[in-house]
């Protein structure tokens, strides 16, 4: 392919995934508005969060299945065009129950529009490329951590909340036209649905997919409701507190880098770094969380390792999935879901418990899990005995025995 239409239809891909990313976690910021608009809770307010998830959990591997077989650049197309009809129903819902019908069926597409993203982006670029593609479309979600998200909810506070879903709503529209014009077309996989479940079934893809799940849901537990814990407990205003979204992005954004780089000299060391980290910040969010400096710094940092697990974990599905990468990633991307689902339910029966503060102690006991079911994922000895197992036996393949005698002939 041309290098011009490869780097087009990856900016395609990263302003797409730019548009999904930037809805996932939009409303985080703005359950107060939410909650009053719609005579609502804060607490029942972020089930909207939970819906969301849910149906990417749900939505998102039986979306890859059934679409495993159409053309890639249709599909790309139809996925963005559900996704905008979701955003508008948001925009308008009269309801949190309709709101709540609109946060599902955009969710539909989330998993299967970027399980499609990753692996069309390795499709259109050298294979020595791959890594970069695949970094270079997969930075439309730290991007819109980065910028979506604190953006959104700035205006959301300005215009009121419905604004950024109607705002959403015209992107993921233009989206469609920019796909529409650069996207290559490309026949469907020749995988049959079967090589796909069968990739998901192995053991090193579902730890990881539970892996996943289980460590981003600590985080889940306080980022859903950190609009109201930075306000009512730490005493920031609503302006203040889409600052705080923002530098939440860039560290989101700066350790998502990181640790994409680290992960290419220790796959095991970097997450579990990661998880071992965030298993700290969360203890300590509670405490930090009273005074304004150190509930400043608990963000940047947390923001820093939040996204962090991605690298790892995705690269280890990745090279577990081979010809069959679709569901898996798909599954992966869920399994991020889950935690937020998991996370915004655990967080949610805290709040409404009166101990908003202390969201944080039960985040870091889910990071603590993560951490320990990498051990699992990632054997450090076995894995290192395996691979100096299959370096001597490459070894021995290459230099001939001094002391075996003449060759035998083969018989083949």
């Amino acid at each position: 392919m041309n290098v011009n239409k490869g780097f087009a239809t990856l900016a395609a891909l990263c302003a797409s995934v730019f548009v999904v990313g930037t809805s996932e976690y939009l409303i985080a910021g703005l359950l107060p508005q939410v909650g009053a608009d719609l005579d609502v809770s804060v607490g029942t307010a972020g089930q909207a969060v939970t819906a969301y998830a849910l149906g990417v959990v749900a939505g998102g591997p039986v979306m890859a299945l059934l679409t495993a077989r159409l053309p890639r650049k249709g599909l790309a197309i139809g996925l963005m065009l559900l996704f905008a009809a979701g955003s508008a129903i948001s925009a308008v819902a009269p309801s949190f129950g309709l709101l709540l019908v609109g946060r599902v069926v955009s969710s539909l597409s989330h998993a299967a529009f970027l399980a499609l993203a990753l692996v069309t982006a390795t499709r259109v670029v050298p294979a020595e490329k791959t890594g970069s593609a695949i970094a270079t479309v997969a930075s439309g979600f730290t991007v819109a951590t980065l910028l979506g998200v604190p953006l959104g909810a700035l205006l959301g506070q300005s215009a009121g909340w419905r604004a950024p879903f109607a705002v959403l709503t015209a992107l993921s529209l233009a989206g469609v036209v920019l796909l529409a014009a650069v996207l290559p077309r490309q026949e469907a996989p020749a995988t049959r649905l079967r090589d796909e479940i069968r990739v998901v079934a192995r053991r090193p893809v579902l730890l990881a997919i539970v892996t996943t799940a289980v460590g981003f849901s600590g985080v889940a537990t306080v980022f859903t409701y950190i609009a109201p814990l930075l306000t009512r407990v730490s005493g920031f205003s609503g302006a203040a507190v889409s600052g705080l979204l923002l530098a939440y992005g860039a560290g989101s954004f700066l350790g998502n880098l990181t640790a994409g780089k680290l992960t290419d000299r220790s796959m095991s060391a970097t997450v579990r770094g990661v998880f071992g980290g965030l298993t700290g910040t969360l203890l300590l969010v509670p405490f930090a969380a009273v005074w304004q400096p150190t509930a400043v710094v608990a963000v940047l940092v947390l923001g820093l390792l939040a996204t962090a697990t991605i690298a790892p974990l995705q690269g280890l599905i990745l090279h577990h999935a081979g010809a069959a990468p679709t569901l898996a990633v798909s599954a992966n991307v869920g399994a991020f879901n889950l935690g937020a689902a998991a996370g915004s339910v655990i967080g949610g029966a805290i709040v409404a418990a009166g101990a908003l503060r202390w969201t944080g102690l039960a985040g870091a006991v889910l990071s603590l899990v993560g951490l320990a079911l990498t051990y699992l994922v990632l054997p450090r000895t076995r894995t290192r005995t395996r691979a100096r197992a299959r370096a001597r036996a490459r070894a021995r393949a290459r230099t001939p025995a001094r002391d075996a005698g003449p060759e035998v002939p083969s018989a083949v």
